[in-house]
């Protein structure tokens, strides 16, 4: 097995390599404006930390959100397209679950990330790896209370929510903990079988690559000019 994981969710854009035993590389790097021209060159560099090529990949992880719009698909139009040239499958894990994962908790908790407009990402968890609800997008001061919360959003809205309830475990996704998840479901599982189930929608932890989204995007297509009477 040789996992090659990535996400391009939120500003981290992050990939990893997973033998099913261990990370054999991974590289990260905070750029929200950047995706799309830091994402190959990371994917190529953990590649070469590990001392192995694409054609070794037996599987793709990517983290498929919630998340703006634009960075997100950068990563999943890449995990298809390199799906579809290696032959190989591709999954999709909730950038969540991935900060949950890299928490490495054993208690109940919240993860928040940044969704803009005043809002957070979230899902609530009974352990870093059991999410019992969301994702969902809401308001700060209207996220459940008396939970620690993980994550950006949390650190960015710490006088909304309450600076004691800033947990202090990584805040961005790491591919090294998606890829952890992901090999961890793929390694205990029939392949076909897993597809399977993940093609029917019913797998707890792997999904289809494709964006969840929570809203609109904020780009919009222009309405039609309106008519000017003479």
């Amino acid at each position: 097995m040789l996992v090659l994981a990535f996400d391009t969710a939120t500003p981290a854009v992050t990939a990893a390599l997973h033998d099913g035993e261990r990370v054999l590389a991974e590289s990260t790097t905070v750029d929200a404006r950047r995706h799309g021209e830091l994402l190959v060159p990371t994917v190529q560099r953990v590649l070469a930390d590990a001392g192995t090529s694409l054609a070794d990949v037996t599987a793709i992880a990517v983290g498929c959100g919630p998340g703006p719009y634009t960075g997100l698909r950068v990563g999943l139009m890449t995990a298809q397209a390199l799906a579809a040239s290696l032959g190989v499958p591709a999954y999709g894990v909730c950038t969540l679950d991935a900060v949950a994962y890299g928490s490495g908790l054993t208690e109940p908790f919240l993860v928040a990330t940044d969704a803009r407009r005043k809002e957070v990402f979230w899902g609530r968890y009974a352990d870093a790896r059991t999410r019992l609800s969301g994702p969902a997008v809401d308001k700060p001061q209207d996220l459940p209370p008396g939970l620690p919360v993980a994550g950006a959003g949390a650190r960015m809205y710490a006088d909304v929510i309450g600076a004691s309830r800033v947990l202090d475990v990584p805040e961005f996704p790491h591919a090294g903990a998606l890829a952890a998840l992901a090999a961890a479901q793929l390694g205990h599982e029939d392949v076909e079988e897993v597809v399977e189930v993940v093609e029917s929608g019913t797998h707890p932890v792997l999904g289809l690559p494709r964006p969840i989204y929570l809203r609109r995007p904020d780009a919009q297509v222009p309405s039609a000019p309106k008519k000017v009477s003479q």
